[in-house]
């Protein structure tokens, strides 16, 4: 069974950057699609980015899109998304989980699984 670990959050200023990342173990990793969720204090989980097994397919929630880049190396069993121009809004535990279900939508959190531990990104004004 794969589990995924998530590394790379840290306390930043606004404006800054970081890139967080998704190490995998297990054979199977680049079969699955991997999502990023972010769930700040009070407020629902989103779905912020996914990327397909093969990284050629890419998603992006509108509240990050254009700030973020989700990419993947499978020979490291690691996906990856790095966050540029961060804000204060940013700030959340960010997880990676890998798509099990296929629904209408990459953006809900219940076709997804293996869960990660999450790492906590916090931004400062």
């Amino acid at each position: 069974q794969v589990q995924v670990v998530e590394s790379g959050g840290g306390l930043v200023q606004a404006g800054g950057s970081l890139r967080l990342s998704c190490a995998a173990s297990g054979r199977s990793f680049s079969t699955y699609t991997v999502g990023w969720f972010r769930q700040a204090p009070g407020k629902e989980r989103e779905a912020i980015a996914a990327i397909n097994g093969r990284g050629a397919i890419t998603y992006y929630a509108d509240s990050v899109k254009g700030r973020s880049i989700i990419s993947r190396d499978n020979a490291k069993n690691t996906v990856y998304l790095q966050m540029n121009s961060l804000k204060p809004e940013d700030t959340a535990v960010y997880h990676c989980a890998l798509r099990l279900r296929y629904g209408s939508t990459w953006t809900n959190g219940d076709q997804y699984g293996n869960w990660g531990q999450g790492t906590q990104v916090t931004v400062s004004s």
